[in-house]
This record gives C-alpha cells, sequence and structure tokens, in this order.
C-alpha cells in the first residue's frame, strides 16, 4: 500500500521544472493545438492580453510546482525513488556495524540503500542507556540535530551488563532517553526494536530490559519491533571472530529480518 511522503519545497524543486522551463512548456503545448497560432503573434484581446498572459501563466506554472511538491507518493517496496527520506539510528555496536567487512553490509546501511533513504548512523560501540555514557557522548543529541523524519532506536544490549548494579537507572534512562527524542521531534516516525543479543544463553534482564524498551515505545507512540534479540541466535556461523558481533552473513539475516519487520509496518 502506497505511502504519503511529504518533501519540502527546496528537495523537490531540483526534480521539477524552474518557472521559465514551465512557461515554455505550456507555451509550446499551446503551439501544437490544431489551430492553434504562435500566441505572441496573436493580437491582443480584450479577454487576454499581453499584459495579462504573463501573470496568467506564470500563475499555472507555480500551481504545477505545488501541486507536485506537495506530496510524492512512495511505495513500501521502495519502488517511489524519489523520496530520499531521511533516516536516523539511535544504536550500539550491532547497529555501527562492528563485525562486518565494510560498513556498507551493516543492516542500518542495506535498509536503507533497498529504500532510497540517506542515513544518519551515530550509534557508538559499547553504548546502553546507561552504559559508555558521558558528556562527550549524546548520541540523542546528534539524532536530534539531524532532524530526521525516521528514528529507529536499537539499544539495551549493553545495559544487560550493568543490570544488577543500575537496573532502576536503566528504566529510568530509557523512559528520560525517548521522552527527549519524541518531544525534539515530533513530526518523526519513530521505530523502536527490541534489544539484540548474540548468545544461545538469554539473561532474565534481556526480557525485563525489553520489557521497558517496548512500554517506553508504546508512551510515545512508536512502532515496536519484536524478537530482535533471537534473529542471530544458534548460528555461530553467523558471528564475527570476536564472537561478540555479527559478521557479514549475520548482518545479512537482521538485513533480512527487519525487512520482514518493516514491511508489516508498510516501511
Amino acid at each position: 500500500m502506497p505511502r504519503i511522503l511529504l518533501l519540502n519545497r527546496t528537495k523537490a524543486e531540483r526534480l521539477l521544472l524552474n518557472r521559465t522551463d514551465a512557461e515554455t512548456l505550456l507555451l509550446e503545448r499551446h503551439r501544437q493545438r490544431p489551430g492553434a497560432s504562435d500566441p505572441h503573434r496573436q493580437r491582443a484581446s480584450p479577454r487576454t492580453t499581453p499584459m495579462t498572459r504573463g501573470p496568467l501563466i506564470t500563475l499555472a506554472a507555480i500551481a504545477v510546482v505545488l501541486a507536485l511538491t506537495t506530496a510524492i507518493v512512495v511505495t513500501s517496496n521502495g519502488e517511489g525513488r524519489p523520496s530520499l527520506a531521511l533516516v536516523a539510528f539511535y544504536g550500539d555496536s550491532y547497529t555501527l556495524g562492528i563485525g562486518a567487512s565494510d560498513k556498507s553490509k551493516r543492516w542500518s546501511t542495506l535498509i536503507c540503500g533497498e529504500r532510497n533513504w540517506r542515513e544518519v548512523n551515530p550509534s557508538v560501540n559499547g553504548l546502553g542507556f546507561v552504559n559508555n555514557r558521558s558528556v562527550a557522548i549524546d548520541e540523542p543529541g546528534e539524532v536530534i540535530a539531524a532532524r530526521p523524519d525516521i528514528v529507529f532506536i536499537t539499544m539495551g544490549l549493553n545495559d544487560n551488563f550493568s543490570y544488577d548494579r543500575a537496573a532502576t537507572e536503566i528504566h529510568r534512562r530509557i523512559d528520560v532517553d525517548f521522552s527527549r527524542l519524541k518531544g525534539a521531534l515530533p513530526a518523526a516516525r519513530f521505530i523502536a526494536v527490541e534489544p539484540f543479543w548474540y548468545t544461545d544463553e538469554r539473561p532474565e534482564s534481556l526480557g525485563v530490559i525489553s520489557g521497558w524498551v517496548k512500554s517506553a515505545a508504546s508512551d510515545i507512540g512508536a512502532d515496536f519491533v519484536p524478537g530482535a534479540s533471537h534473529w542471530i541466535q544458534h548460528h555461530p556461523e553467523w558471528m564475527a571472530t570476536d564472537r561478540l558481533h555479527p559478521n557479514n552473513k549475520g548482518y545479512a539475516e537482521m538485513t533480512r529480518r527487519m525487512n520482514a519487520e518493516l514491511k508489516k509496518l508498510d516501511l
């Protein structure tokens, strides 16, 4: 089902005729009508004089531009290539692409390429809602500064390692980050993803943190992608040599699974 993606006038104008070209096109079409003569050689009539013809053509050209810049239909399978939506990712090493042979192989870049989205990915290795946070690291701030159309939140994996000592703070920071992002980007579409995981053994904290993320997503009206912590389990061949991160095959599987979820969301 097609969805409407609004583009600002500056982006769309690059794809459209400028005012002079539009006027020329309208005049050319007039000349091609049966029995039509060059309007510049016609004698002025009381109803259409040289004084009024120019403004009328100009208004018609402006109307065409405004109509075309109002909206562009983009199909869910990416056929509407001119969309160029700006998509930002708030994530950790699994969204940064650690373990892939090249950033072009990470799942975020692959899904953006398939949809002709522009990617903003300030993800940080080891980042969590409480883990690896410092004054120098403000990933939500970087996401906000990009003014994206769509925001993916793929956090929570690393917080499992701090759960025993910081569970209350993790829960609080999830709510703070979600509220901050939504407050700063009220028009953006948010997609929160269940925290990724990398071993067959699943700590109890993983389910708890995933529940907090899901609840926070609901509070701000975000879409929620469930099951992501299971996407690469039971497949050691999908892991990089560090045994902590996916390799190219692992990211390809994550891309496949994410595409399936996004299709359900009409993205």
